[in-house]
This record gives C-alpha cells, structure tokens and sequence, in this order.
C-alpha cells in the first residue's frame, strides 16, 4: 500500500501495482493541506506513504515504469443529519477536485485509473442532458415513509426496497410530490454523480449502489415489476463495480496533469469497500465493524434478502456479501464511560472469565438485528458496585449479540462464519477481542487494513486490468 490521505470521513488511496523484487514500502512525505471552504471542509494534515526500489527514480520513488491505482472514499461526507441549508452537490463537488489536488504532482502521471464509493442510498434527481441536480440530494439515512406504501405494494415481500430509508422510497416520494417537468430527468447516486464528473458519461451506476432501487445482480437486470413503474425510465444503466467507463475528461487531465491513458471505473458503496478493504477473500470470512453501532458482514456463497431484519446481499463477483447492523455498540459505551475510563477499565478485565451480567445495551427503545423488536427495551442493569464488572457485562453482552447475529444469517441460509476481521474503534479494545473469540468460538483479529478508500482503490486496480 502506498498510502493514504484523508480529509476527515473522506480518504485518498494510492495503491501501486503488485511490488517487484526489492521494492518495500517506507518513505512517508508530508502533504500540505489548504482550508477547506465551509465548516463541512475541514483543515486537516495530510500524509502519503510511497513505495521505494532498489532501482528507482530518486525524485519519485518509483521505477519509471510503476503504475498507481487512486481510491477516494465519500463516506458519510460529514452528512449525518437533514440540513436544507447546505448544498450537498456543491460540497462534494468541491471536495472531489480539492482531493485531486492534493495527489502530489510527481505522483499523478503515475495514476493509471481511479474509483471511488459513496453512502449507500445517498439519491440524486439530475439533468439527464446536463447532469446538473434538479432537487435536493435525499441522504442515506433519510426516510420516506409516504412512499412505502406504494413500494410494497409493487415489490415483492421482505425485499431490499421495502424501508422507508431506500432508494426507490426516495424515488418515488420525489415523484410523487414534485410538480416539475420529469421529461428530462435521470436517478443517480452518490458516487456515479461524483464519478461522472470525472468520466463525463451519464447514466452510469454499479450493482452494489443500485441494490436498494430494486436492481437484481443475480440477473443483473431491473426486475419486470420496476421496469413496469412509470419512472423506470429514469434508471441509470448498470455495470460491476470496478468495470471500466471512460478515460479521465481532458479538462481534468490537463488541469490536473493525469496521463492521457487514465480511466474512471464504476465504484461501490462506503460500507463494500471497507470490507474489500479488509481482503476478506473467501466464503466464511467475515468483518464486524465495532463503531457507534454493530454491523457485519460476511462472504457467503448464498444470498440472503430479508427485510424484517435488515438484512439484504450486495453481489462481490460470483459470492454474495450478507450484512446486518445492531444498534448496539460503541455509542452506548461512551454514554457510560470516557475513553481514558474505557481503556482504564479494560486493563483489569479478565477475558477468560465468563461475565455473570446479561445486558442488551441500547442507546433507545428499538432493535432491528439479530432480534427484530421495534419495542426492545434497553437492557443495563442491574449495575455492580465495581465499574470493571460492569464494563465486562457490557463488552460480553455485545459479543453475545454479535454470536447471535453470526448464528441468524446462518439460519436464514448464509456460509457459516468461520473466521472474523475486526474494523472501527473497538477492534483497538485488545480485552475485547479475546472476550469476543470465547464467546463466538472462532479466531477473531483486528484487519489490517479498515479505510474503505483501500477498498475502492482496489476497485481501481480491478478496472485497470
């Protein structure tokens, strides 16, 4: 890995090609960052790691003949809440290009293609003649659920598109509650916008992003009952993450100084590319990301749909990656305990030893995976005197929920697990880790690499070759 550079929630990978003999990865160059434009844009240092040979080209690093693959990760883009006081396109618009510039200069000749991912269901209603956005963005995490009404009634039962959070529930609440003329109208999500401002192709998205409007990657075509929708015609044209589109716009190129021979590939979404992140590269390896919240994802070569739990399949070439999220996790420790009392804590826990204490730990009423009970209460007490007893209750009882999660998507048909990466802040919880391995009956270590920018790098690479 050559390295990264981040901006807060958003990330640049450079990855070069598979190192030849006596290449090894060491020098670190500092990159120096300008302030962003508004509060969303924030200062940050930047940092480049390159890879060096024995033969090389002193100023660069790299034998002339190296070849480097640029991911960028979108993430959340700081977008956590509905703000209509913010231009969402204009942002990360701005942000894009200001990514691009700070790709060293001696490094961009070098790029042969680039990728990137964005939020899942992040859903943009443009121009199909000028890709120019007509309302504003619908985030990932807002609901519409005047919509869901009429999406279940045309999809089938427990599929993808049946939360009010989807994007086809956003599609059609647009169409249903805007006046304008929808002749010249196209569906795009967050990174094919972003992707086509590089590329200049519109009405181009990936299978994974376009899963919650309803496209099927199993037959990799929209089904007849969306296809019979009147806005239909505003679907976008599907390819496989990383597949080739189209070389980088001249205008980029010559601003920029991208060779000529640089192509954009389709992305994927934030939460795909972390896990190809992870090179979890087999059937039974799987990844739990321990944030604010619990969420897995494991390779199976089944898929699994069932909307009752959240649970749905995003298509990796030939297997299927089935997920799920609890709401349980690292953002109801922090309601309890400080990080200097976490780590504290941590130290005087017996891992070995099996917590007596049987929590649901909630940060509010309501679970939706493993268990789904929109009226779960949380469950913290009864609270021991020792504040180590009670963290162990606590760090165990998530173990306990991520082993039932695991035992589900093998009940609902999934690979059974047999092997478990770790990414977000709790995989630094060392304590935790050996309590999660007793509890799930598996090896469980932390991934090397977590930065869904690694992922999409690789989708960059994919499309080079």
């Amino acid at each position: 890995m050559l390295g990264s550079i981040r901006h807060s929630s958003l990330s640049i990978l450079l990855y070069p090609s598979p190192l030849k003999p006596g290449c090894r990865s060491s020098t670190k160059l500092n990159v120096r960052s300008r302030p962003w434009k508004n509060s969303l844009e924030k200062s940050a240092k930047l940092r480049t790691m390159v890879v060096e040979c024995k033969v090389e080209n002193q100023e660069m690093g790299f034998q002339a003949s190296e070849r480097l693959y640029l991911g960028m990760d979108f993430g959340t883009s700081g977008a956590r809440k509905k703000d209509d006081s913010v231009d969402w396109g204009r942002s990360w618009k701005t942000t894009l290009f200001s990514l691009l510039e700070d790709v060293p200069v001696h490094l961009r000749p070098l790029v042969a293609s680039i990728s990137l991912d964005g939020t899942s269901a992040t859903t943009l209603i443009i121009d199909s003649n000028t890709g120019e956005l007509l309302a504003r963005p619908y985030l990932y995490n807002e609901s519409c659920p005047d919509a869901l009404p009429v999406v279940k009634s045309i999809a089938p039962i427990n599929h993808t598109v049946c939360s009010s959070s989807s994007t086809l529930c956003k599609l059609v609440s647009w169409w249903n509650n805007d006046n304008s003329d929808k002749k010249s109208t196209m569906l795009l999500h967050q990174a094919d916008w972003l992707l086509w401002l590089l590329h200049g192709q519109l009405g181009v998205s990936d299978y994974n992003n376009a899963l919650k409007v309803g496209y099927d990657p199993e037959v990799d075509s929209y089904p007849d009952w969306l296809l019979s929708q009147p806005y239909a015609r505003l679907l976008p044209m599907v390819k496989a993450p990383g597949a080739s589109i189209g070389h980088l716009k001249g205008d980029i190129r010559t601003q920029f100084g991208f060779s000529e021979d640089c192509v954009v590939c389709t992305g994927t979404t934030d939460s795909v590319a972390a896990f190809l992140a992870a090179r979890a590269t087999k059937p039974g390896k799987a990844v739990t990301s321990l944030g604010s919240t619990l969420a897995i994802k494991l390779l199976s070569t089944t898929r699994i749909e069932d909307a009752r739990y959240g649970v749905y399949s995003h298509r990796l070439d030939d297997k299927w990656l089935v997920g799920g999220a609890s709401n349980t996790g690292g953002a109801v420790l922090k309601e309890i305990f400080t990080d200097e009392q976490l780590e504290k804590l941590s130290e005087h826990i017996n891992p070995m030893k099996a917590s007596r204490l049987d929590y649901y730990p909630l940060k509010s009423v309501g679970e939706r995976f493993p268990v789904a009970d929109p009226n779960m209460e949380p469950r913290l007490h009864p609270r021991p005197e020792s504040d180590v007893e009670y963290l162990h209750g606590i760090l165990e009882s998530i173990a306990r929920i991520e082993a039932n999660a695991y035992i589900l998507l093998k009940d609902l048909g999934a690979t059974q697990v047999d092997e478990v990466f770790t990414a977000g802040g709790g995989s630094k919880n060392d304590k935790w880790t050996t309590i999660r391995e007793r509890v799930l009956g598996l090896p469980v270590s932390r991934a090397t690499q977590t930065e869904a920018a690694y992922g999409a790098a690789l989708l960059a690479l994919k499309g080079a070759q």
